[in-house]
């Protein structure tokens, strides 16, 4: 038979997710009898032997390579001069050859290093096809220059990972019923005996999944495609992107998602509930949170591809979308791929694990655990939900697994080491809007709910798309309709909370609102007055093994509390609110109400002390007027005793203040001291006076004295305006307490 040269081909031979694997079954499915040729599990190729067809020895050699412990890869050929059809095949081991040396001139550089995976090897098999149309062992070397694969490693080899017909049709199966590749994996591995046995990987599963993912899509795409451009045409700041042209992800953006991104973007939630329920599409919006704690829209998503340089590709278009404008904290799925993306484009980005997600991945990976000890499950959540400082989360998760004997098991350590990314205790520097801190669920509903699920296909997904933007916008629309509206009822009558439900929409005013009334049940007790910063030891009362401690600038009115609430969610917390009532501090400062929480979040406002409510630098409230002078007056004291000379100018300077207050009080200006009298007022460093000749000046002991008693009186008067108003603010604490008690006890009389 005339042939051509052997031609060089690097194609590897894989039976992953494409043609060969398709070949392998329809090769065993059109009869071709195999196992008469390999029905010894020790049978070596030699020359001479026959296969009925090229196909058949790739698969035998393939088979042999298997067991042996070695990849495989189709490398030469020879075409028939006669008909161009090829007559010889080479078929090598995949460490055959070198890897390509780098260019040295390239202007660009690879991202990544590739893995030295050839070494020269010389093993290989050559068939050839003879004139009675079956395939001959022309020639055989089998000694490799390598370490060979063992058994319980054989399945990480490229060309033995095989995505059989059966595996296929689970597959689909378990992805119809809305399971990711971890729970189809989880799946195949118990359903063969083990991960060995299964013939493939996560990553061969999940690229099967995208690539039948991109088949039910078909045509749809089409029309998604035709959707964005007409809505460019109509909004120029409608954004949209695909990447690799029709059958990659694609993203998209109008303009009331990137305006809503501006006033809300500090916190973002990449949603891909399509990978536990039973979407028929792989929509994944990006949602935030508004003013009235409702789900807020970012920009949607359709992932054809969930590589890592897909997600790249996505967050990178979202964050031009958004003009470069990083969030503080971003919550996704648990996922690797995900996590490592995030890490890519957002490197300044706190990064929460969903913990929803973790809970439910938590029912399938300790299900022995769940169902050996009923009260696990409501211990695992009270331990990650209800521990309130580091040090007692790590006692308590401790404790859990030794009780439970459960410290060796492989998912809670990597859940452990991951801590920092879905623990509530270690997120709570950082802000999260996060409104449902008190449930197990750390994510705002779905922007989407009720308009996507199981039965939404391409072809209606924009058209729900439209609706679920629609009722989101009546739905906001009323939210601010209620605010304005509709007052709140005030439960104190406390300033603040006054202030409060005029600053605030009405939602966050009622959590606001909920803050302040439990200080009545949580008193501040002084630890350490040292200096400007006092710290006060908060508890609840009859809780005290529940201990905050709040910080407190005495000169800047600022405080921080160890629940970090406000760091968190951006309300002041319960702690703050008692400490402020010891304080007297009747009303909310610019730095502690967020704008994004205000009715004013979406105006170009700027909050300042007017638009608080608050008392103006010139026209300072009672309370700041006597925190002032009572700051001033102790500082005042501790310069004036140093010394005795210091000590007689500080008392000759009080006096003469005391006389200019009573005549300010009396509304009559203080004469001002003639050049001849500040004169004789004067001291030396020595403490004497010099030019005191006139006999109508007071002893130094009368004066004396005198400012003595003077500063008795004020400091005694100061103290009892002080006592009068908090008795005032104690008896309407005592009163309404009173009164809510009479309210509950006539509700229960009337109940019974």
């Amino acid at each position: 038979m005339e042939s051509e040269p052997l031609n060089l081909e690097n194609d590897a031979m894989e039976f992953d997710m494409g043609s060969a694997e398709e070949e392998e079954d329809n090769l065993n499915a059109s009869g071709v009898d195999l196992g008469q040729q390999c029905s010894s599990s020790d049978l070596e190729p030699y020359e001479g032997m026959e296969f009925e067809s090229e196909q058949a020895a790739r698969i035998f050699y393939n088979s042999y390579a298997r067991r042996v412990g070695f990849g495989t890869r189709v490398s030469a050929y020879r075409r028939s001069r006669r008909d161009n059809s090829i007559s010889t095949r080479q078929l090598v081991c995949s460490k055959e050859g070198f890897n390509p040396r780098p260019d040295n001139g390239a202007q660009h550089k690879p991202k990544r290093q590739r893995i030295v995976s050839r070494v020269g090897c010389k093993a290989h098999l050559t068939v050839k096809k003879q004139t009675s149309g079956k395939w001959a062992i022309t020639k055989f070397i089998k000694d490799h220059n390598h370490e060979l694969v063992p058994p319980d490693q054989v399945h990480l080899i490229r060309s033995h990972r095989h995505v059989s017909g059966p595996a296929r049709s689970l597959i689909d199966t378990l992805q119809a019923a809305g399971l990711g590749a971890t729970g189809v994996m989880s799946v195949l591995i118990k359903q063969s005996g083990g991960v060995n046995n299964v013939g493939f990987t996560k990553v061969d599963c999940q690229n099967y999944m995208n690539q039948s993912r991109q088949r039910t899509l078909g045509s749809g795409a089409h029309y998604i495609f035709e959707y964005l451009k007409q809505k460019q045409a109509e909004d120029p700041d409608f954004f949209y992107a695909v990447q690799d042209g029709s059958s990659g992800n694609i993203f998209w953006a109008d303009s009331t998602s990137r305006k809503n991104y501006s006033y809300f973007g500090d916190t973002v939630t990449f949603d891909t509930t399509y990978r536990t329920h039973r979407y028929r599409v792989p929509f994944a919006p990006f949602i935030g949170v508004n003013h009235h704690c409702q789900p807020v829209l970012f920009g949607c998503a359709l992932l054809l591809n969930e590589s890592e340089s897909s997600f790249i590709w996505l967050f990178e278009n979202w964050l031009a979308a958004m003009s470069g404008c990083h969030p503080i904290s971003i919550t996704s799925d648990h996922d690797r791929i995900i996590r490592s993306a995030i890490l890519d484009v957002f490197p300044g980005t706190r990064h929460r694990f969903c913990k929803s997600n973790i809970f439910r991945e938590a029912q399938e990976r300790l299900s022995h655990s769940l169902q050996s000890f009923p009260t696990f499950e409501a211990e695992f959540h009270k331990c990650v939900n209800l521990t309130e400082t580091i040090a007692e989360f790590e006692l308590c998760w401790g404790s859990l697994l030794g009780r439970y004997n459960l410290i060796d098991d492989e998912w809670l350590q990597s859940m452990y080491d991951a801590r920092q990314h879905w623990i509530p205790v270690y997120l709570r520097d950082t802000f999260f809007g996060d409104t449902s801190i008190a449930k197990t669920s750390d994510s705002t509903s779905s922007f989407f709910d009720g308009y996507i699920d199981a039965s939404t296909n391409i072809h209606i997904l924009m058209s729900q798309y439209e609706k679920a933007t629609a009722s989101r916008h009546e739905k906001e629309v009323k939210a601010e309709y209620d605010t304005i509206n509709i007052a709140p009822i005030l439960k104190t009558p406390s300033p603040m909370e006054k202030q409060a439900a005029n600053i605030y929409t009405r939602e966050i005013f009622l959590m606001f609102q909920q803050e302040l009334m439990e200080t009545l049940a949580y008193p501040a007790t002084v630890i350490n007055d040292a200096g400007s910063d006092v710290i006060y030891q908060v508890v609840k009362f009859g809780e005290d093994h529940k201990v905050h401690y709040v910080q407190y600038n005495v000169v800047e009115k600022k405080a921080s509390c160890s629940c970090q609430l406000f760091d968190f969610l951006g309300i002041l917390c319960r702690h703050i609110l008692a400490v402020f009532r010891v304080k007297n501090v009747l009303r909310l400062l610019s730095h502690y109400v967020l704008k994004r929480w205000t009715r004013n979040a979406k105006s170009e406002v700027v909050l300042d002390e007017d638009k608080l409510g608050l008392p103006s630098s010139h026209n300072d409230s009672f309370t700041d007027r006597f925190e002032k002078l009572s700051l001033e007056a102790t500082n005042y004291v501790k310069e004036g005793v140093d010394s005795k000379s210091v000590y007689l100018v500080a008392m000759d300077a009080l006096c003469e203040a005391s006389k200019k207050v009573a005549a300010a009080m009396c509304g009559t200006p203080a004469q001002p001291l003639s050049q001849d009298m500040n004169k004789e007022k004067e001291f030396n460093l020595n403490g004497n006076q010099t030019d005191c000749d006139d006999p109508s000046l007071l002893s130094q002991d009368e004066k004396i004295k005198e400012l003595t008693t003077a500063m008795v009186y004020a400091t005694e008067t100061c103290e009892a305006y002080r006592a009068k108003l908090l008795s005032i603010l104690r008896e309407m604490e005592e009163q309404r307490l009173r009164i809510s008690l009479k309210v509950q006890s006539m509700r229960l009389y009337r109940i019974t």
